[in-house]
């Protein structure tokens, strides 16, 4: 049987335990920091040649021009035709869900006039330019470009700038394929801290972007951490999540293999169950020792149950609901029987799964909302990527005369005194 934690809401220590349990440290290791503020500064400095050197040298990919490490729009539409039929409507039937979801986030411009005449309002419009940072190599995720072109091409973003590393020119046609049909602009084989740079700073090929998103290694996600400010970034994700929170009624094998799900990402992925029945809670122990030899990432799955999963009895359901606000997940599962009756009690979560049928891989892949969530409990302030994240607001003011006599009067007011005269005589002078 897996080792993993059993633990009980009525234990003394268990809010000790708890607070242990999801506390993940997030600053990153001063090692890989260094190198890539070095890696920043020389792609700032010297551009495409800096490029050309960090991916012969990690990428074992040596060639003399950055033209090299394009791909052309038709190599892209090329891995699309080239497709076999049923992952290509799979790609497509996920990329037109996204797409439909997103949709409803699009913002409107606003305006309203008061009674003065004075018009307040706010302008809505999208980036120009966004990096998408895909991973290449052996971790190649054509479902994550989808849920990052989708919403910016939504939104209206111009232009989209994909890099995706290709260590030993070696290609996924499935990311290649999902740029096509997300309608990805322009497209490099180019990654890690070098790419970012080329991003954030722009280099004699590639284009400086206002917004770097997508996911990466840890020198991925430190460049992105060291360029924020120059360029927007997404977020800074923490390891995987799952929580379930389970009546007792649904299926032992189906939470099991939902635990597993996310566990098998890496070993400090975080997989937890919340339940008040104490023989269910034994159930799904047992059907994870029966489930787990079967697993191509077993040895995955073990390390990430032993480091962070837990099993916990809870006392009833509205309990759980409260453990949950405090963990904020990633993903949460109610697999319950009366799902809407529990979610008017959750604040906090990434993405929430409702009823026993809605496992957390349906999320990941293809039911439209997206995949890209708030992790390490930030949940608590933040939400999943959107349109809203590739789209920017600007505050309309349109004076009237009137306007501006009465607002002025109460600007030049304040702004006297908070020492501000230039403030005050600007507000009067239209008075």
């Amino acid at each position: 049987m897996p080792e993993i934690r059993r633990l009980a809401t009525t234990q003394t220590d268990f809010d000790a335990q708890l607070a242990a349990l999801t506390a993940f440290e997030a600053a990153q290791d001063d090692g890989v920091d260094q190198v890539v503020a070095a890696i920043l500064a020389d792609v700032r400095q010297r551009g495409d040649a800096a490029v050309l050197d960090y991916t012969a040298r990690f990428d074992a990919l040596s060639v003399t021009s950055m033209t090299a490490l394009e791909l052309a729009p038709h190599e892209l539409r090329a891995a699309l035709t080239g497709l076999a039929r049923e992952d290509r409507s799979a790609l497509e039937a996920a990329a037109e869900r996204i797409r439909a979801y997103h949709q409803k986030q699009l913002a409107s411009s606003w305006q309203y006039t008061e009674a003065d005449g004075t018009v307040l309002g706010q302008k809505v419009t999208p980036l120009d330019r966004v990096g998408l940072y895909v991973p290449g190599g052996k971790a190649a995720y054509p479902s994550s470009l989808l849920m990052n072109a989708v919403p910016a091409k939504v939104a209206g973003v111009g232009e989209v700038i994909m890099v995706v590393p290709t260590p030993r020119g070696e290609k996924n046609a499935l990311v290649l394929a999902a740029a096509a049909i997300a309608g990805v602009d322009r497209a490099f084989t180019i990654g890690g801290a070098q790419a970012v740079g080329a991003l954030a700073y722009g280099t004699q090929t590639v284009p400086q972007v206002d917004k770097i998103v997508g996911p990466g290694n840890q020198y991925v996600a430190a460049a992105k951490r060291r360029v924020f400010g120059v360029v927007g970034i997404d977020m800074i994700a923490g390891p995987s999540e799952i929580l379930v929170i389970a009546d007792g009624n649904t299926d032992p094998d189906w939470v099991a293999m939902d635990l597993f799900s996310q566990a098998e990402h890496d070993e400090i992925a975080q997989a937890m169950l919340l339940c008040p029945d104490a023989a269910y809670i034994e159930r799904v122990a047992t059907s994870m020792d029966k489930l787990l030899a079967s697993m191509p990432r077993a040895a995955i799955i073990r390390a990430s149950l032993r480091n962070r999963g837990a099993l916990i009895l809870t006392r009833d359901l509205d309990e759980a609901c409260a453990i949950s606000n405090r963990i904020a997940p990633e993903h949460l599962e109610l697999s319950v029987a009366q799902p809407q009756a529990l979610v008017a009690q959750i604040r906090h979560a990434g993405a929430i799964f409702m009823g026993r049928y809605s496992s957390e891989a349906l999320g990941d892949y293809c039911a439209g909302p997206n995949h890209v969530l708030p992790t390490s409990r930030s949940a608590r302030f933040s939400s999943p990527l959107g349109v809203y994240d590739f789209q920017k607001r600007s505050s309309i003011i349109h004076a009237s005369p009137a306007g501006a006599r009465s607002l002025g009067a109460t600007a030049a007011r304040l702004a006297d005194g908070e020492g501000l005269p230039a403030h005050a005589a600007s507000a009067r002078y239209r008075q």
